[in-house]
Order: C-alpha cells, then sequence, then structure tokens
C-alpha cells in the first residue's frame, strides 16, 4: 500500500535542491498546490487511470496528480536536477509514482505503457508543446484525454472552429481527431518565474477508436501546402497537384478559396482523392 502522509511543499522541495527554472528547458515552475489541484481537477475524472507527466520539475503538479485515485503515474523529466525531487515524492507513493529521466520528444509511450490507453496531463515546455502535440496525434488511438497546459495563442489555434479567427493548421489536424476546448486562462503570477506570455488549460479527448495513419499524414502534407501559402487561393496552393482543377470540381470547392475557407471535411476529401 501507498504511505499515507504529506510530501514537502514545492518551495521546501525547490530550496532543498537548490532549484532554479531554466529558460533554455521552457521551465516555468508553480508553487501554488491550490492551482494544480485546480488543473487535476479539470481533467476530470481520472479514478483508475494511468497517467502521463511531462517536465514535472518540482513537482507540483505531480503531487496534485497523485492525490488522486489513480493507477499509476510516469513523470518523463529531462532536467537530471529534478530527479531527487521525483525519488523524494516515491517515497510517498512508491506504488503509483515511477520516473524515466529521458526526452519527451523521443520516448516511445506505447512502449512504456504496454499500449495500454493512458491519460496526460502536463504543464508543457512553451518550446516543444506543438511538436508534442503532434507527436501525440498519431497514437491519438490510445490516449483517453490530454489536459495540457500551452501558451493562450496556441490554445487559441488548437480550439478554434471553422470560421473562427485562429482557425489554422493546428485546429484543422487536432480536431480532425479529437473534442477540444479550453478549460481556463492561467494568471501569470502563478509561476516563478514569471512568463511573459499568458497560457492556458486545454482539454484534447480523443474521439477516434482507431487511427487511420496514411489518412493522417495525406491531410497534414495537404493543409501544410495550404497554410504555407495561405494567401493564395487553394487552386494556386495546390498547383503541383495533378488534375487539381479537376478534383476541386468534382468535390464542389471553389477555385478561388483560400486555406482558411475550407472546412475539415472538405480537406479529407482532398487528401483522400489526392495520390
Amino acid at each position: 500500500m501507498d504511505k499515507i502522509c504529506t510530501p514537502p511543499s514545492t518551495s521546501d522541495l525547490i530550496k532543498k535542491y537548490n532549484l532554479n527554472a531554466k529558460k533554455s528547458l521552457g521551465q516555468n515552475f508553480i508553487l501554488d498546490q491550490n492551482y494544480t489541484d485546480k488543473i487535476v481537477k479539470s481533467a476530470g475524472d481520472i479514478t483508475n487511470k494511468i497517467i502521463l507527466e511531462i517536465g514535472p520539475g518540482p513537482a507540483s503538479l505531480t503531487k496534485s496528480i497523485l492525490k488522486e485515485d489513480i493507477a499509476q503515474l510516469i513523470c518523463i523529466e529531462k532536467d537530471e536536477r529534478c530527479l531527487n525531487i521525483l525519488q523524494e515524492i516515491k517515497q510517498y507513493y512508491p506504488e503509483k509514482l515511477d520516473y524515466l529521466n529521458e526526452d519527451a520528444l523521443t520516448i516511445n509511450e506505447l512502449a512504456i505503457f504496454n499500449n495500454q490507453k493512458f491519460t496526460i496531463i502536463a504543464n508543457l515546455p512553451y518550446n516543444i508543446a506543438t511538436l508534442l502535440i503532434f507527436k501525440w496525434l498519431k497514437i491519438a488511438d490510445k490516449i483517453s484525454s490530454m489536459t495540457l497546459m500551452v501558451q493562450k495563442e496556441v490554445a487559441q489555434r488548437i480550439t478554434a472552429k471553422f470560421g473562427q479567427k485562429h482557425y489554422s493548421r493546428m485546429s484543422i489536424m487536432i480536431n480532425y481527431l479529437c473534442d477540444s476546448k479550453i478549460n481556463f486562462i492561467v494568471n501569470n503570477s502563478i509561476f516563478t518565474p514569471k512568463p511573459k506570455v499568458t497560457s492556458a488549460i486545454i482539454n484534447l479527448t480523443p474521439k477516434i477508436s482507431k487511427i487511420n495513419l496514411e489518412e493522417f499524414k495525406k491531410l497534414e502534407k495537404i493543409v501544410a501546402i495550404a497554410f504555407n501559402t495561405k494567401r493564395k487561393t487553394i487552386k494556386n496552393s495546390l498547383k503541383n497537384i495533378d488534375n487539381i482543377c479537376n478534383i476541386l470540381d468534382d468535390l464542389k470547392i471553389a477555385h478561388d478559396l483560400r486555406a482558411q475557407d475550407l472546412t475539415i471535411e472538405q480537406y479529407l476529401k482532398l487528401a483522400n482523392r489526392i495520390r
């Protein structure tokens, strides 16, 4: 059985191990346990869930996750300075907590979780947040949900729907596979050091039972081409594709539309027609 006692405060752990946030790792620490509790609550019911956390740092969010009745938490921490903190926290939750000193961009999540479904709760490093999300989209059928802290502007692009101001390549790729929403905007004052950008907590819930990787890659390529030249009409953006005019006509997509004028469904039809 896990030990029933309270680990040290985040402030005490930071002082004990002389930990300071590294800009190069995109670190901003949250000291307020009540706030990290709020983040975990916004993830919904995580009872008996297997959880992945990226970049736990001084483990404030980690402790909030561990307070819940979860099955297991695995933390991925690249910064070796934080490992002593995780080891100390593990003494309080020996059966629940494991951690790996790895780079989140290169880990094999399916191997780590033995192909079991898992849930992600993480305060993502700003400098790799988008890369991680796109990595996880390719295994979205193995993820129950993702509750993530990202920059507010990124959150707006992720959750934007067709016709909205922030509708983008990211909106299309993520909402093709997931239901997305902004849970709440984060007050900068909770961070140490205080970042210059505003953050938001988002929730992504995969809505597919099995991912079609071939379709995903086709869609990713088409959407990337379109939005890389988004001031051009869709006919001109995709002009290097054989028979593009005929394909657009067959799909009843007007030639003079631009990247942001096409729905996810229209992009999917394009992706599945183009070889």
